[in-house]
């Protein structure tokens, strides 16, 4: 015999379609605190770009406005004008570039030291390592700046990026922790078969190791190109000729002890921040992923 299914009540609902609901309305509360919690974090920007189309008077006013009335866009090209920034923003290109070369490549082969290869002291020597990070940067911050005055090197930029060049210099000790703990994600049996197949401990690095830590390495690239693109304090004890001067110098010229052009200066540091945001945006992805992986969130 075969059994006959009951049939089904007159407006009855399938327990799926009654689960939806709660589901649904748990996704849009969840949506709404996002927004509602996003609002002071987007209020100092929302701020910055209605002052740069703003007049000086305009800014400061009270109540305040938050439209322009009229939209002042000259203030963007005089302000890039009013100052060499095609100068400034090549010297900071170029810093960037050369921080983010030296400190993803040595933190790497130093977090792949960490955590792939086994020798005495290993944990020792990371332990130490890390104790820098609770060293404060001012307590360095005379001794190193003599060191590269008897180098010579004040005024170039070697005091700027020669640092991220050596592993656990300049800030690196948090990206070889980071990297070094992405790197105990990958099994260990991919280097083992490695090893077997003859390869050596370079080649395990640069074919199985880097590539699988894609997500770790745009994390640090994004960190080290940001601290470097907004770094204020280090071109400013060490760079003395304008033509060498960065973006953050260049922002800090619209300010003086008598007077300070608003207007430029919030137009001008809109343009310096928008390569960030889109930075950002098109590596939000990886950025997430290899936060994640790395156990930070836990």
């Amino acid at each position: 015999m075969t059994a006959v299914a009951a049939p089904e009540r007159a407006g009855s609902v399938a327990p799926t379609e009654g689960l939806r609901k709660p589901r649904r309305y748990g996704r849009a509360l969840l949506y709404l605190l996002l927004v509602a919690g996003s609002i002071p974090t987007l209020l100092p920007f929302v701020w910055l770009v209605r002052s740069a189309l703003m007049q000086d008077t305009q800014m400061f006013l009270s109540p305040p406005e938050w439209i322009p009335s009229p939209f002042q866009w000259s203030n963007f090209t005089e302000a890039l004008t009013a100052q060499p920034f095609g100068r400034y923003f090549v010297n900071t290109v170029v810093i960037a570039v050369l921080s983010v070369l030296g400190t993803v490549l040595t933190c790497s082969v130093a977090a792949f030291s960490f955590s792939r290869l086994r020798w005495r002291g290993r944990n020792i020597v990371f332990a130490l390592l890390l104790s820098g990070v609770m060293l404060p940067y001012a307590v360095t911050l005379i001794p190193t700046f003599v060191m590269w005055q008897e180098l010579g090197a004040l005024d170039t930029i070697a005091p700027l990026t020669v640092p991220s060049w050596f592993a656990g210099a300049g800030g690196g000790v948090f990206n070889v922790f980071l990297l070094r703990q992405f790197f105990l994600t990958i099994p260990f049996e991919l280097d083992e078969a490695a090893y077997i197949d003859g390869a050596s401990p370079w080649r395990v690095f640069w074919t199985i190791v880097m590539p699988l830590s894609k997500p770790a390495i745009i994390v640090v690239t994004i960190f080290t190109f940001i601290g470097t693109w907004n770094d204020f304090l280090g071109p400013l004890l060490y760079l003395q000729n304008e033509e060498n001067y960065t973006l953050s110098l260049g922002l800090a010229s619209f300010q003086s002890m008598y007077l300070t052009q608003w207007g430029y200066l919030m137009a001008a540091s809109a343009a310096v921040i928008a390569p960030i945001i889109v930075l950002f945006f098109v590596l939000q992805r990886y950025f997430i992923e290899g936060v994640t992986l790395t156990g930070i969130k836990n």
